[in-house]
């Protein structure tokens, strides 16, 4: 007959478990979920705040300004005038597309920047008015 396993003392318990239930998991996760930009208040840059939307405005622009070029090229050169009309397009409507998000991003922002300027009580009545 088999003895059935024995449940493990206070002593056999691995160092693991005693730390888990030892440490403050709760304050823990709160401290660690923290985003410094809502608790602090110290006032952001243009650049801080808009450098995301600039990057991927430029990036879009460059890449368009290459599908136009690639483009030409299929007009002007004989060889490999398949590979250049594969190209272009696909480059003109990939810099578009980042441009126009790029471009969307902005007004997304800055009403973001005005909901934070209002004060919270406002908001919260305001809210609990409108979202009936």
């Amino acid at each position: 007959m088999e003895n059935p396993p024995k449940s493990p003392d206070e002593s056999e318990k691995s160092p693991q478990s005693k730390e888990l239930l030892t440490s403050n998991t709760a304050s823990t996760l709160c401290i660690s979920s923290r985003s410094e930009s809502v608790w602090t208040t110290a006032s952001r840059s243009k650049w801080d705040i808009y450098h995301k939307p600039i990057i991927v405005m430029s990036v879009g622009a460059a890449i368009f300004l290459l599908g136009i070029v690639i483009t030409s090229l299929s007009c002007i050169l004989v060889k490999n005038k398949n590979v250049y009309k594969m190209c272009g397009p696909a480059l003109l409507s990939l810099g578009l597309m980042l441009l126009v998000c790029g471009l969307v991003w902005i007004p997304i922002i800055r009403k973001k920047q005005k909901q934070r300027q209002k004060p919270q009580f406002l908001q919260s009545l305001k809210s609990f008015f409108f979202n009936r």
